[in-house]
């Protein structure tokens, strides 16, 4: 561990890294002792003021496991998107000929999907009791490098209106991410990632399926001196990488940009 703590690339990432994570919180429910399944879906609340058998009255009374409300195919109001809304609005918003143009991440038929949320209201529709349901769907098109956002109505299937610009990079998906990943490992620039892996784990790295990896866009020299081809980067899209063994340690890749678009590596520094 000291060596690999001393590497040309690796410096495991400990403390500091792990304040780059999002925590998440759990949220218990407590059931009565020795309730299972079953007893659970039989239970009911008390009465108001009434204390239920055997229970102390100045106990709180037990938690109750209700089953999730089905989802309807649409949603109400500002209700947020159904999984059959996420559906549809992908499909209005890109039709089979865009589908064969554009390109993915990997270089497949059909742009990068991004983000799919409900879209604002307008002025004039704040506050009617049932007010039309749009979406705002995003991809990337690596054919072009250009980001694609198209509103979609969902209450009358048409696409209103579509905002395609260049040289704007919102914050990358995890398939990318994973693809930036792939292309690392697979890199000359790569072997000391290869190497901390190995050194780590005694296992060879071929993929990214043992990495955890958050991506975070590069934007060449609007972030100050980008080197060589890193130049292109902003029209091109370029991304960094937190990466962590699952399970295991960080370690530190941030100086490495993989150009998605070129389908290169660079490095800072």
């Amino acid at each position: 561990m000291h060596q690999l703590m001393h590497r040309h690339l690796g410096k495991v990432v400990a403390g500091a890294a792990i304040a780059l994570t999002g925590t998440a919180a759990i949220v218990a429910v407590t059931l009565p002792a020795g309730a299972g399944a079953d007893d659970a879906s039989r239970a009911r609340p008390a009465a108001a003021g009434a204390a239920a058998p055997g229970r102390d009255p100045g106990q709180p009374p037990p938690g109750v496991v209700e089953q999730v409300r089905a989802q309807g195919e649409s949603g109400q109001g500002r209700d947020p998107l159904t999984d059959d809304e996420l559906r549809r609005a992908r499909e209005l918003a890109l039709p089979r000929p865009v589908r064969g143009v554009a390109k993915d991440v990997t270089g497949k038929p059909g742009p990068e999907p991004l983000t799919t949320d409900l879209a604002e209201l307008g002025p004039s529709e704040v506050g009617l009791a049932d007010p039309p349901r749009r979406a705002n769907v995003s991809y990337y098109d690596y054919a072009s490098d250009r980001y694609i956002t198209k509103t979609v109505n969902l209450t009358t299937s048409k696409v209103e209106s579509t905002d395609t610009q260049r040289g704007v990079q919102p914050p990358p998906s995890h398939d990318e991410a994973v693809e930036a990943a792939r292309l690392l490992i697979a890199a000359p620039l790569g072997s000391g990632l290869r190497q901390d892996y190995r050194d780590a784990t005694g296992r060879d790295l071929t993929g990214p399926d043992p990495l955890a990896v958050t991506g975070f866009v590069y934007r060449g020299r609007a972030e100050g001196d980008a080197p060589g081809a890193l130049a292109a980067c902003g029209e091109h899209r370029c991304i960094r990488l937190f990466t962590k063994i699952k399970n295991g340690q960080w370690i530190d890749t941030r100086r490495f940009v993989i150009d998605l678009s070129a389908r290169t590596v660079g490095r800072l520094g």
